[in-house]
């Protein structure tokens, strides 16, 4: 048996711990790498090493923004509708609804959903914070963007529940978007149609 040089295997198993990523698929990459241009694995590792110094949390929607900055750039955005306000489970489906160009509201991120099986109550949501932002802020509609599973149905009937006694309209997405799957994992079609035939949630 071959045994690679330990920092050929070091790397093998930091890819292996990506989600998505197998022993083939990281030995693959990390051979690409080694023979790659020097440049290219600097700036890899410059990235890498920028990415949570140079990134923090937006403290109104929880969105992924620039280090230090003091809101968003779509919270700070005053030609957004700020009446109308999207919630999704984890930041990349921010990224997957603006690329749509359908909605101009804004957003909050929850970073999860309820899921009694695995112990995630709404203390361990950024749940406590959007019934705040409701109770302040001029927001008449909510449009509740988890992914259509157990637990995103869940978590939707649970912010209903929640601020539908404020008086504000709460909607869901469509079902164009397919039982099981993740906003990530859905073109900008698929999207555009669920946003636009949102409904109701009773």
């Amino acid at each position: 048996m071959t045994v690679l040089p330990e920092p050929v295997s070091n790397l093998i198993q930091a890819f292996e711990r990506l989600p998505g990523i197998g022993p083939k698929t990281a030995s693959r990459l990390a051979f690409f790498l080694l023979r790659a241009p020097e440049e290219l694995s600097q700036n890899l590792a410059n990235a890498l090493l920028t990415l949570k110094s140079g990134t923090g949390m937006c403290p109104v929607c929880f969105n992924i923004t620039i280090a230090h900055q003091e809101i968003c750039d779509i919270c700070a955005n005053t030609h957004r509708d700020q009446s109308s306000l999207c919630i999704v489970e984890e930041p990349l489906d921010v990224l997957m609804i603006e690329q749509t160009g359908g909605f101009n509201g804004r957003y909050h991120v929850l970073h999860g959903v309820l899921s009694p099986i695995e112990g995630i109550g709404p203390e361990d949501l950024k749940m406590a914070p959007l019934i705040e932002r409701v109770k302040k802020e001029n927001i008449r509609e909510i449009i509740v963007a988890t992914n259509p599973s157990m637990e995103g149905d869940a978590t939707a009937l649970y912010i209903r529940q929640q601020v539908i006694h404020y008086g504000v309209r709460v909607t869901r997405l469509a079902r164009g978007l397919p039982v099981g799957g993740d906003l990530e994992y859905a073109d900008q079609n698929t999207i555009l149609r669920a946003l636009a035939g949102r409904q109701e949630i009773s």
